[in-house]
């Protein structure tokens, strides 16, 4: 009798259906990985977009595989869940803990998905926020994103510098990136950078292009965060407010930009639907905006 070698998606698949019960999606052949790069640029999601149905590690990667994403940005719920990072913790338990940091990033890898930046927060003291780049270290990540606050990123800058990760603040429409003048948070520190939300700026300025942003900052910054909002504030399906998703997707691609851009789901679910459908829609959105 012969038997056929497991291969590496299949012991995955295997083991994932023990632990939890889920399997994941069959693709076209066993070796196959998704790969949302296209034309260049790099597709990802923010796992945030998953909050309504994938609280696990493997729910999240499951939902992942589903959508044909090969990129993201991890929370740090999912992270926290696989790894048992949890308040104070001693030398031996932060060891383990980035044992199940490596673990994870290798569950993620041999499914096809690069976790490039997580976003778990950095805590209260200087061995937390050390801890944090140790975790952005053992994930694989090239950075960690976190809310925009000027006295935390003159806190984190050093420990950025000696790990060479970046930091990438998120704005929301209250705390945009300065235009006037070089941004003052970006002298903090040379691996200090914005993780830019496109629709939160067109909210925030009552419908300006965020293009001149990209164009004045894309050495600094970590990734983007794509949603379709308008000029008044609202939260809508994406192709029905004033973002300008596919003009900043197809600017990514002429001027060959690498940081990664984020699907951020964030307007209602339609009745009928459910967050892994609706992240999909945003995928081929940006697809065909690069096609």
């Amino acid at each position: 009798m012969t038997t056929t070698p497991l291969t590496r998606r299949a012991f995955l698949g295997t083991a994932l259906t023990a632990a939890t019960g889920f399997t994941l999606p069959r693709l076209a052949s066993a070796a196959d990985k998704p790969s949302s790069v296209f034309n260049g640029v790099r597709i990802g999601c923010i796992t945030y977009s998953y909050r309504s149905s994938a609280k696990t590690a493997e729910e999240t990667l499951k939902a992942l595989l589903e959508d044909g994403l090969s990129e993201t940005e991890l929370m740090g719920g999912p992270i926290q869940d696989f790894t048992g990072i949890k308040g104070k913790a001693t030398d031996a338990e932060r060891e383990q803990q980035l044992v199940k940091c490596r673990e994870l990033r290798k569950m993620y890898n041999d499914a096809g998905v690069n976790i490039h930046i997580h976003k778990m927060g950095f805590g209260q003291s200087n061995e937390e926020i050390e801890f944090s780049f140790l975790v952005a270290k053992a994930l694989g990540c090239t950075g960690v994103t976190t809310e925009r606050n000027a006295i935390l990123a003159a806190r984190v800058a050093p420990f950025a510098d000696k790990h060479q990760i970046w930091v990438g603040f998120h704005n929301h429409t209250n705390n945009l990136p300065e235009m006037d003048k070089f941004d003052s948070i970006l002298e903090l520190g040379q691996y200090i950078g914005f993780n830019l939300d496109i629709g939160h700026y067109v909210a925030g300025t009552q419908g300006k292009s965020p293009i001149p942003v990209l164009e004045k900052y894309h050495n600094r910054i970590t990734n983007l965060h794509l949603k379709d909002r308008t000029a008044d504030g609202g939260n809508v399906a994406w192709g029905q407010g004033q973002t300008p998703i596919k003009e900043v997707l197809q600017l990514m691609k002429k001027e060959k930009w690498t940081f990664p851009a984020e699907i951020e789901l964030e307007y209602k679910i339609p009745e009928g639907s459910d967050a892994v459908a609706e992240v999909k829609k945003c995928v081929q959105y940006c697809r065909e905006a690069l096609a």
